[in-house]
């Protein structure tokens, strides 16, 4: 049986040198993990529209959303994940905690204090060579 892909689109914000991560929450999949924000994106919609609604919807904050940044496939269990994560830019501060557990602005550095999703840290790998 094939597995069933699952478009997810993710932010890279980064400000003063520091990145906007996301903690998952309990009741999700992969509870607790941490992650660039974003989600899955629904029939219908172009990845630009995902991300900014996945946004709004976990932090209450709209976004400017610029190039690619990378690409990762990463096969789970049950499905396989296609990761695509992009540039953008916070237009405003004010967030919120509305569909995570907890969000941090963190240096590149840092990234190995914390526990990523699996196709996260892939994605992390590919922009820490650069």
């Amino acid at each position: 049986m094939e597995k069933k892909n699952i478009r997810v689109v993710a932010a890279v914000i980064e400000k003063e040198g520091k990145y906007l991560i996301t903690q998952r929450r309990k009741t999700a999949v992969l509870p607790n993990l941490w992650e660039f924000p974003g989600g899955r994106v629904e029939e219908g919609e172009d990845d630009t529209t995902a991300l900014k609604r996945e946004i709004m919807e976990r932090l209450d904050v709209e976004i400017g959303v610029g190039s690619l940044i990378s690409y990762v496939r990463h096969p789970y269990e049950n499905y396989t994940v296609e990761l695509f994560l992009y540039e953008c830019k916070i237009q405003t501060d004010a967030l919120k905690c509305k569909a995570v557990q907890d969000f941090k602005w963190v240096t590149s550095r840092e990234f190995e204090n914390f526990d990523f999703t699996p196709a996260d840290e892939t994605s992390m790998s590919q922009l820490l060579e650069e």
